[in-house]
């Protein structure tokens, strides 16, 4: 879909993807097909993503390799209304504040030639569970970023370590989550954050690089 997409000039709407007019070409025989394809019809997302990571694993030019890194983020659209599906106030970092919109937690295999993404499963805030956090359906970033880790390693993606930015790789949890998948990870943390060791040797990463320096 994302190669059938990034040509158009507009990608927003249905009318717009099947090069039509927008609201006067809204019956057009194109538009109705794609919008029962969208809305109706049984494809299964995950079978068809699965199938494009498997073709991509097969493939010499894109197969991963053990000196790749599997990039795990997350990205925020804003949203005015309440209707679309996922939608919270929550930290959007395509604008850098707390705004409405909804967020898609994403991996990404990556090396000096080719990145591509593997998998993604969007956010849903708390307030869309009846019991809100405590509501056994709901999870946070960090573990569906985890468990995204876990589903590129079975899904035979290699890599040499799986890294973040300091929204994730603050988390002690999360690391031990990567750790316990037997993931070797590269975490990003603030600089304030102290790294546990014995004695001397405790400092933060501002102290281990001016002593590499």
């Amino acid at each position: 879909m994302t190669g059938l997409l990034l040509p158009r000039d507009r990608n927003k709407t249905l009318t717009c993807l099947v090069s039509t007019e927008p609201v006067v070409g809204a019956q057009h025989r194109s538009v109705q097909r794609l919008q029962f394809f969208l809305s109706e019809s049984t494809w299964d997302h995950e079978k068809v993503n699965a199938r494009r990571v498997e073709m991509l694993l097969a493939d010499p030019a894109t197969a991963p390799h053990p000196g790749g890194v599997l990039v795990i983020d997350d990205s925020g659209d804003p949203k005015d209304e309440n209707a679309t599906a996922h939608v919270g106030k929550q930290y959007l970092g395509s604008v850098g504040k707390i705004d409405r919109g909804v967020v898609t937690v994403t991996t990404c295999w990556a090396d000096e030639r080719v990145y591509y993404p593997l998998h993604a499963v969007p956010y849903t805030s708390a307030h869309h569970f009846p019991n809100g956090k405590n509501d056994p359906g709901f999870r946070t970033k960090l573990q569906i970023g985890a468990a995204l880790a876990r589903q590129a390693k079975e899904a035979g993606v290699v890599l040499r370590a799986a890294a973040a930015d300091c929204a994730y790789g603050d988390q002690d949890g999360f690391r031990r989550e990567l750790a316990d998948a037997g993931l070797p990870f590269v975490m990003a943390i603030k600089p304030r954050h102290g790294a546990w060791a014995y004695g001397g040797q405790a400092y933060t990463p501002v102290d281990a690089a001016r002593a590499l320096a």
